[in-house]
């Protein structure tokens, strides 16, 4: 089971450094890698699941127009782009509201798909579920299955679909999946791993994998957007190493692997005898 979704967030949120007043005086560059996705996606009759900014939303509404009239699925990836673990929850359910309804308003689908920033939702912060089915989520794919730059949720087993308890709730899961490479779990379907690893690892790992979640950011194919010359330099590696082939390498993946939306993907999971993780 392959997954394809989208991360859509324009070149410069992957700053969480960055003063979000800034944003406006940065250039807009995010509808030409969104249109080379969808203009793919359409070519070869995919459905994919397009997790958005409420902020994109905010500034840029034709693009969320686009993404649901072509037939695809519209999911939150919160409103401002901010860690989870470092906000209240007061402010996690103000910032996921206004994303979702933002999101709501242009779409007339209700949003219940969900996705924090950087998988950022820890061990250390199960309210962030609860407050996620509060908000009519029912779908959530932020967890990374182990240690991670931002946290990461090391005690949740094995990547793939599982129901998440916390306090009488109940979230359906698609994890990232991970594989391990010089002792360490890496991610190779999305972000910094997919354009460092050469295809001949990506296709190895994908036929080697019975669950794998993608998630593409319309900045990995935009080798001309500006560097962020204040980013440390490993996040700078990461975010910048592989633009130029990262397009070439996704449409191979795509055309080697059937791949699903995520409701489409949940209709294939058994979800009567999916694994059930209490937190």
């Amino acid at each position: 089971m392959n997954i394809l979704t989208f991360d859509i967030e324009d070149w410069f949120h992957c700053d969480f450094i960055s003063d979000k007043s800034s944003w406006t005086k940065y250039e807009t560059r995010i509808y030409n890698s969104v249109d080379l996705i969808l203009e793919h996606l359409s070519d070869q009759h995919l459905k994919g699941t397009f997790m958005i900014l409420g902020w994109i939303a905010e500034k840029y509404p034709g693009i969320v127009k686009k993404i649901i009239d072509l037939g695809h699925e519209v999911g939150c990836h919160s409103y401002y782009h901010e860690l989870v673990f470092k906000m209240t929850p007061k402010e996690f359910f103000n910032d996921t509201e206004n994303a979702i309804k933002r999101l709501e308003d242009i779409t007339g689908v209700k949003v219940i798909i969900y996705r924090a920033p950087a998988f950022s939702i820890t061990e250390k912060i199960p309210w962030a579920f609860e407050i996620l089915a509060e908000l009519g989520i029912q779908y959530d794919c932020s967890i990374f299955p182990s240690a991670h730059d931002y946290g990461g949720f090391p005690s949740f087993g094995e990547g793939k679909p599982t129901i998440i308890c916390v306090n009488g709730i109940q979230i359906k899961e698609f994890p990232m999946n991970t594989v391990p490479v010089f002792k360490k779990d890496i991610v190779f379907s999305g972000g910094g791993f997919f354009r460092l690893c050469p295809y001949t690892l990506i296709k190895k790992w994908t036929q080697d994998s019975p669950y794998v979640m993608s998630y593409i950011h319309p900045r990995d194919f935009d080798f001309e957007q500006p560097v962020l010359k204040h980013l440390p330099l490993i996040r700078k590696f990461k975010s910048y190493y592989g633009l130029k082939g990262s397009f070439k390498k996704y449409k191979q993946w795509t055309a080697d692997f059937k791949t699903h939306s995520l409701l489409e993907a949940s209709e294939l999971v058994d979800w009567s005898n999916a694994r059930i993780i209490s937190i």
